[in-house]
């Protein structure tokens, strides 16, 4: 393939973030405005996004409607991002869609010397790609905010969602959660209904004024009426395959979910009264639908779950990366793993509050491994080491009881982890969404 559109679209030269909408929006004007042959369901938040964004996919799938799905950041390979009908983009379709792009955002350049930003070229291909496809629907997901983030660019999508909020990127999005609700709340728009994680009082009543300003109803889950029951372990095909499930059931409903966090089943419960709320807007959606749907989920890398096999321990990849994701993990641990003590592997970037996601996983740790994520920002696994020392200093105080140990790279990082852990124990990597393709790797070259 001669042109590369994955190396175009992170050419350094528009890898800074600058927020804002006029680029993007001539973008897709230059394009013939694709997003105008679909409908979207928007999702922003600061945890739980992708998940929920993946149950309301796989519930739109089932109803039988040709679906796209716009992710980020990718697990393994770019072209995760963008997915129809559960499908990766091809390569070749990538190349396709880029090359238009490309020709329309070098025209901007040239006309105003200002090219579009990496997010915004990755939008409009999506979008472009969703619309060529033929997609009736597509889930966005917010990247960073929601007021100014690229996908706003769409006019009121059926249905805007709110997961929960809490303090991150508080540098771009401001340091209250009342600032922070205020940018995720930039996707209302009058028109459509809006479904918000109950959130604290602050985040709350920001939406609420956001929702009633643009005259559209606010739906929430109700929590009271979810009733989650323990992971079931169970055999399946002629090959004996070991597959965990966690049952719960919403509003009388009964649903099962692959996806084994504790909190899964709260994001279960947000996508399935979004399905709601779209429903109630004419769109075809059966009891049937939202069960297969949630039941077919799926979402690497959070709370992952590897059974152990052939001596080696079991294996939970997470990429919790901020204060309340690894609050979750630790919830998650404590209710899938109960008594056991873990071997964490640990990648976090510098410009995240180590610190405060430490204080959560710190007691349920056995020993701990510290690498860096393969990222600019990553902290030094010297450094993140010490880190980890002091935090368990300050909350066990015992320094001896937290000696972490440094890895030269995720291979080390993966075999040191198993050695420490045995084939019974209970390994878990967290920390930075950048570190998983990294680490399955390694795990692969480990013969896992």
């Amino acid at each position: 393939m001669e042109f590369d559109p994955i190396a175009y679209i992170n050419e350094p030269r528009w890898q800074a973030s600058r927020l804002g909408l006029d680029r993007i929006r001539e973008l897709l004007d230059r394009l013939g405005r694709p997003q105008d042959r679909m409908r979207f369901v928007h999702v922003a938040g600061t945890n739980g996004k992708g998940s929920t964004s993946a149950f309301l996919s796989s519930i739109l799938r089932a109803a039988g409607l040709c679906t796209g799905l716009f992710t980020s950041p990718f697990i393994e390979t770019f072209e995760e991002r963008i997915r129809v009908d559960g499908r990766s983009i091809s390569l070749e379709d990538l190349a396709a869609v880029t090359l238009e792009v490309k020709d329309h955002a070098e025209a901007m350049a040239a006309e105003t010397g200002d090219h579009p930003t990496e997010f915004e070229l990755m939008t409009a291909v999506a979008i472009e790609h969703f619309a060529r496809s033929g997609c009736q629907v597509a889930v966005l997901e917010v990247g960073l905010g929601g007021r100014l983030d690229s996908t706003n660019v769409i006019d009121a999508p059926e249905v805007a969602v709110i997961t929960r909020i809490g303090l991150d990127h508080t540098a771009l999005l401001g340091t209250t959660l009342a600032a922070i609700a205020g940018e995720k709340a930039g996707i209302v728009k009058a028109g459509s209904t809006v479904v918000s994680w109950p959130q604290g009082a602050e985040a709350m009543a920001v939406i609420e004024r956001a929702a009633c300003a643009c005259g559209d109803t606010l739906e929430k889950p109700d929590f009271s009426q979810l009733n989650v029951e323990p992971v079931e372990r169970r055999t399946v095909g002629d090959a004996g395959a070991q597959v965990h499930v966690r049952p719960f059931s919403y509003r009388g409903e009964a649903y099962e979910t692959q996806l084994l966090g504790a909190y899964q089943p709260m994001n279960a419960a947000l996508a399935i009264e979004a399905a709601f709320a779209l429903r109630a807007r004419g769109w075809d959606i059966s009891n049937e639908a939202l069960r297969s749907g949630v039941a077919r989920a799926q979402w690497p890398g959070r709370f992952e779950v590897l059974p152990s096999r052939d001596g080696r321990p079991t294996f939970v990849i997470d990429g919790g990366h901020n204060p309340q994701g690894a609050q979750a993990l630790a919830d998650s641990l404590r209710d899938v793993f109960p008594g056991r003590k873990a071997v964490f592997v640990i990648g976090v970037l510098e410009d995240k509050d180590y610190p405060a996601m430490f204080e959560s996983i710190l007691p349920l740790g056995g020993a701990f491994v510290a690498v860096a994520p393969p990222n600019p920002r990553a902290l030094p696994a010297a450094k993140l080491a010490r880190a980890i020392r002091w935090t368990g200093q300050d909350l066990l105080g015992c320094s001896a009881c937290v000696r972490p140990y440094e890895a030269r790279d995720f291979d080390d990082a993966v075999a040191k982890a198993c050695d420490l852990a045995g084939p019974e124990g209970l390994v878990c990597a967290f920390g930075s969404l950048y570190s998983i393709a990294e680490l399955r790797a390694a795990m692969r070259r480990a013969g896992w």
